[in-house]
């Protein structure tokens, strides 16, 4: 008797890693990279699905707002024929993968965490944000850092210093085993 392998039917990277990282640079380039090989996908920046004041006093970066949103977007962008989805979103713990297997049904989920210096992280994150929002998004990196050091959440770790963003995502494409790999120029 043959065994019936059934495939997921959307097939999900979720990149994460501390704020100023590149996460969205990093999906806005696989994006591109999948363009160019002709892969039907779609791009969230899970961040914009939970932008919404106040967040609940139990919840406080609307985890479950982004999560019901998540499905309605994933479930639209299954419809218009999407079958990769990448996401950009920060992932604490390796229990919030349920939270996406429940608003991502029939998929197959990977975690890529990106890694920078502290430095390298300051640096970026000077580019886009000043005073007290500065200070707080740098303390946030080097708290998620430290966290992940102790309770890692990644399928795979890429490093950011000093490597082109097209060159992470061709890295990443390649690490998840997504075909076809196109790579950096």
């Amino acid at each position: 008797m043959t065994e019936l392998i059934v495939k997921p039917e959307t097939r999900v990277l979720v990149v994460t890693g501390p704020c100023g990282v590149g996460k969205t640079s990093v999906m806005r380039a696989i994006g591109g990279l999948l363009a160019v090989a002709g892969v039907p996908h779609a791009l969230v920046d899970v961040d914009a699905l939970r932008e919404a004041f106040p967040a609940p006093p139990n919840d406080r970066f609307n985890e479950g707002l982004g999560q019901r949103n998540l499905s309605a977007v994933a479930a639209n962008y299954r419809a218009a024929g999407a079958r990769h989805l990448i996401l950009a979103d920060i992932v604490e713990t390796r229990g919030q993968i349920d939270n996406y297997r429940a608003a991502v049904p029939d998929s197959d989920i990977q975690i890529i965490r990106l890694l920078a210096s502290q430095g390298t992280i300051e640096r970026r994150l000077a580019r886009r944000e000043s005073g007290d929002d500065l200070a707080w998004h740098c303390f946030r990196a080097a708290e998620l850092s430290a966290q992940w050091q102790r309770a890692p959440v990644e399928d795979f770790l890429v490093e950011t210093d000093e490597k082109a963003i097209a060159a992470v995502a061709a890295e990443i494409l390649a690490q998840a085993g997504w075909r076809p790999v196109v790579s950096a120029r």
